[in-house]
């Protein structure tokens, strides 16, 4: 891990301040000159059929969810809102499908991207180095205040090498694609003609229908003693039991799908969506499909834009993120990628 200091001049801090909750930078400029495609130039799809699968999208129905949870003081008030219906991917974009849009188009993430010196003022010009936010295991059990202990900035970390240089994607092409940014995102999906899901959307498909559930699968956190999502299980950061089987992401549709036939909308990865974050959105959105602030506050880092993460990874663990409950909601800073964060898509 580098000094304070220089994390502190890369973009490891906002992703890091996310973090600390468990809860302006470059925008989507940079992907619109990457070969992308705009969204509004192909056709419209039409409307699918409730439990319609159609090119790997289900269709979801759309309609009124009380959306947010009490539990958490960003995600409150609990309100009411509708959705229109829209196709939504039935699992996380994986290694496979970004590999396609990579060799398409030619794109660069912005983990990949060479550090400009003069964003950097005061860093050594050897220390501007591309890479991104490494989850690095304790040997021991350490104090949960301070997440730079088990995250690590790590040089050469990217899309196709997760967790380094000495890592790969080879073996792991139906995984979630990881270390990509808000950017990132939003260019494949542009790429694909397809845009990334607004918050309320997000919530209203994992839901499934389900009301009044503090997990999106149900009430019991292991129903019928089986985990059913992609969880941290033992002592968070420290130990993992891997009692669902897995230590990092896992391959998509490794769990149940829920009654809508999405899988993994809870744990395994982080998923970007399109709105902007700000913690008392929610006592002003609008009452029909909410597209998010017109600008991003985080308290904790008031310079910083950030957009809306939903969904928990594979790190949310009782004892410090629990964030894959029911209406809760994550964030992090726009350029920021970790090898617990990625993203699918709807049209």
């Amino acid at each position: 891990m580098r000094v304070h200091s220089v994390i502190k001049s890369f973009r490891m801090l906002g992703f890091v301040l996310g973090l600390v909750a468990c809860d302006s930078s470059r925008q989507a400029d940079q992907s619109q000159r990457s070969g992308t495609t705009d969204p509004e130039v192909h056709q419209q799809t039409p409307a699918g059929k409730p439990g319609e699968t159609k090119d790997g999208m289900v269709w979801i129905p759309g309609g009124m969810f009380e959306m947010g949870a009490d539990e958490f003081a960003d995600s409150r008030p609990v309100h009411p809102v509708s959705v229109k219906g829209f196709w939504m991917d039935e699992h996380e974009v994986t290694n496979a499908q970004f590999a396609r849009f990579v060799k398409a188009t030619g794109y660069k993430t912005v983990a990949e991207r060479p550090l400009n010196p003069a964003d950097y003022p005061g860093v050594a010009a050897d220390q501007l180095v591309p890479g991104s936010a490494v989850f690095t295991p304790p040997a021991s059990a350490v104090s949960l205040n301070n997440p730079l202990q088990w995250w690590t900035y790590v040089p050469g970390a990217n899309w196709q090498q997760p967790n380094g240089p000495k890592s790969t994607i080879s073996g792991h092409e139906q995984e979630p694609v990881v270390q990509v940014s808000y950017e990132d995102a939003a260019a494949y999906a542009r790429w694909a003609g397809k845009r990334l899901p607004t918050e309320a959307e997000w919530e209203f498909a994992a839901r499934g229908g389900m009301t009044n559930q503090p997990y999106y699968w149900g009430s019991a956190l292991k129903p019928k003693g089986r985990w059913v999502a992609n969880i941290h299980q033992g002592h968070f950061p420290d130990k993992n039991t891997r009692e669902d089987g897995y230590t990092e992401a896992a391959p998509v549709k490794s769990f149940p799908a829920n009654p809508y036939g999405l899988y993994d909308m809870e744990g395994n990865v982080w998923e970007w969506c399109q709105d902007l974050y700000r913690p008392d959105y929610y006592s002003q959105s609008p009452k029909h499909d909410p597209q998010g602030p017109t600008d991003s506050y985080d308290p904790e880092e008031p310079g910083a834009v950030k957009r809306v993460q939903r969904g928990g990874s594979f790190l949310c663990s009782d004892q410090y993120c629990i964030r894959y409950k029911a209406g809760s909601r994550g964030k992090g800073e726009v350029s920021s990628g970790s090898n617990n964060l990625g993203f699918r898509c709807v049209r």
